[in-house]
């Protein structure tokens, strides 16, 4: 960050099942410690994001760095059992996200604590946006299995046609605020000049607040952080679908569908 930024460290625990582990290379199901490191950097051009962690790949002058500490970092991560996540845009930071497998503590409690069964589908269509390719494929086996009907769209405008080309069918979108070309933010007011009542479930693995102010204002009903586990996705998104809309105004129109 030459001109300043954000330096952001924070830790939490998740479970990764079995959907999740197969979409990450590397990981297995289990509870792990997550720990990011984010900046408002200057951010990594997609053609060097999937070379960084290449030993002696660096796109430092000479003399300034060897290309060999990401590459470390790796090994190391690896020889513990664990796997790492990027994610990166130009001019709009980076953030690694380390996953290390936790380790459970002996004394268990005397009684288990039950665990809720997420909400199921109804059958609604639900319109699935996101870049990466992993986590689209994840989502759509998990609200599949769970009596949805998904569409996928890879980015903004692609999400906009698919939304106009099945108007009246979608009953929610689930999009990422961090993507190429259309950014989630200009969907979401793409689709609500489309259909002012669409219900928008906003995703982001970013953690600056001012990204989830902004989607709630546009109109996302929830903001949902990554990577999340199945039963908060069905939880957030069954949340979404059953809100009450305000009753309209007088003479307020709804928008074409």
């Amino acid at each position: 960050m030459p001109d300043g930024g954000t330096l952001t460290l924070a830790a939490e625990n998740v479970v990764i099942d079995e959907l999740y582990a197969s979409m990450s290379a590397g990981a297995k199901p289990g509870p792990y410690t997550v720990w990011l490191v984010a900046d408002t950097g200057m951010g990594i051009p997609p053609e060097n994001l999937d070379r960084i962690f290449d030993p002696f790949f660096t796109t430092k002058e000479p003399g300034k760095g060897t290309g060999l500490g990401l590459s470390t970092v790796l090994g190391i991560i690896r020889s513990h059992g664990g796997f790492i996540k990027v994610e990166s845009r130009v001019g709009k930071g980076a953030q690694f996200r380390v996953y290390l497998p936790a380790q459970v503590g002996a004394q268990a409690p005397s009684v288990a604590t039950p665990v809720e069964a997420p909400p199921e589908g109804r059958g609604e269509t639900i319109l699935v946006v996101d870049d990466e390719e992993g986590v689209r494929v994840l989502t759509k086996k998990i609200l599949e299995r769970h009596n949805y009907r998904v569409l996928l769209a890879g980015e903004g405008s692609e999400a906009v046609v698919a939304y106009a080309q099945h108007a009246g069918e979608v009953q929610a979108v689930v999009t990422d605020l961090m993507m190429p070309l259309m950014d989630g933010a200009t969907l979401i007011r793409a689709l609500k000049q489309i259909a002012p009542s669409v219900r928008i479930l906003a995703t982001t693995g970013v953690t600056e607040s001012v990204h989830v102010a902004a989607a709630l204002r546009l109109g996302a009903k929830e903001v949902l952080r990554k990577p999340y586990p199945p039963h908060e996705l069905l939880s957030r998104l069954r949340a979404v679908l059953d809100e009450q809309d305000p009753a309209p105004l007088p003479g307020a129109t709804e928008g074409r569908r």
